[in-house]
């Protein structure tokens, strides 16, 4: 089976000291495409070299909601010159986190609408990023009427998830899935069309149940996989096949 694990920070320092093993770890497991979701400026350019190094590995950059007051206009400047110079799947980790008090609803919506301004210009999806936030955030997508994209880690309802498909946005599942608590997220996955789910392992964050407490890695994206299955009708095989062909489809690749 062929498996795409669509958000993965493989470029962060947690994975300095064995990148290359967990990557052909991953392979060995059949993760044959990563991408890599940039979130701060100043880690474009090491996330690209990254992404030169290994095979599989494909490169999205972003200005991440929660590290607004590291961002600033330059930064914006400079994504447009990256995307004109470099090839890149997608604009993202970008998006919305109103999770915590006190933040500043009004510098995230301008930096959003920014960057989807960008991604619309370029003709490239974007990687959304979503914490107490989808309403708003799909107001602001129904005003760009963009490629599509991932909706990356979504814990959102139905309704709210019917409004990405419409708008052409597939929605991840990575680690919470393989949690048996995570009953409202399960049977959100279950109930959705096949043609409008991707793995996700957001590595090293959010990690399966199988390795609590450990460094997330892409090759525990089969956990995802077969939490997925034993949800759904569809057998394992099928799973992979068209998560992985939505994968190809969302990205163009």
């Amino acid at each position: 089976m062929q498996l795409f694990d669509t958000h993965c920070h493989i470029d962060l320092e947690e994975f300095d000291q064995d990148r290359g093993q967990i990557l052909t770890a991953a392979r060995e497991q059949g993760v044959s495409d990563i991408v890599v979701p940039g979130v701060l400026q100043n880690r474009w350019f090491h996330l690209l070299e990254i992404c030169e190094s290994y095979n599989g590995l494909h490169p999205a950059v972003g200005l991440h909601p929660m590290y607004l007051s590291e961002h600033n206009k330059t930064h914006l400047e400079l994504l447009e010159s990256v995307l004109a110079e470099n090839t890149v799947v997608a604009i993202g980790e970008v998006g919305l986190d109103f999770y915590v008090n006190d933040v500043d609803k009004q510098g995230q919506f301008k930096l959003l609408d920014a960057q989807l301004a960008i991604a619309k210009t370029a003709d490239l999806p974007v990687i959304l990023h979503c914490r107490k936030a989808y309403d708003d955030l799909i107001k602001l997508l129904t005003q760009h009427q963009l490629k599509g994209g991932i909706a990356h880690a979504f814990n959102g309802s139905q309704q709210q998830a019917g409004k990405l498909i419409d708008l052409g946005f597939k929605l991840g599942f990575g680690g919470m899935l393989t949690y048996e608590r995570s009953t409202k997220l399960r049977r959100l996955a279950q109930q959705l069309p096949l043609a409008n789910i991707v793995l996700e392992t957001d590595s090293p964050f959010m990690t399966v149940s199988q390795h609590q407490g450990e460094r997330n890695s892409p090759v525990y994206l089969p956990y995802v996989l077969q939490a997925l299955s034993e949800i759904r009708p569809e057998s394992m095989e099928h799973i992979a096949h068209q998560t992985y062909q939505n994968s190809l489809e969302v990205f163009c690749i």
